[in-house]
């Protein structure tokens, strides 16, 4: 196996093993699903280089998805506890990635949001 496959299998297993540890978001999307969408986002949000085609669909479905006040919180809620377990994250590119998927926020996206607002 080459170094590149090898890294992103371990990327994988501790997104399943992140996956299965987070319960339900507060809204009507479970936090799984959210989480299973971005799971692609890992490696830019890690390393760097040019975001992934399968991320921003995914940015973008959540964001489609997410269309009640509840639902958005809930998806803040499990992005930012989701955030906060993993270590590496660049919170630049964190903060950068839904307008790097074409996706307006009127907020900063940081493990310190208020996803109560």
């Amino acid at each position: 196996m080459g170094r590149t496959l090898v890294v992103k299998v371990a990327c994988m297993a501790m997104v399943c093993m992140v996956l299965a540890t987070i319960p339900l978001a507060h809204g009507a999307l479970p936090c799984g699903q959210v989480q299973f969408r971005v799971a692609s986002c890992i490696e830019y949000l890690r390393n760097g280089g040019p975001v992934s085609g399968a991320c921003c669909n995914g940015i973008k479905t959540i964001n489609n998805e997410a269309k009640t006040t509840p639902d958005r919180q809930g998806v803040c809620s499990c992005l930012k506890s989701t955030v906060l377990r993993m270590h590496g994250l660049n919170l630049a590119s964190l903060a950068a990635l839904p307008g790097k998927c074409g996706v307006n926020l009127p907020y900063k996206v940081s493990p310190t949001i208020d996803c109560s607002t």
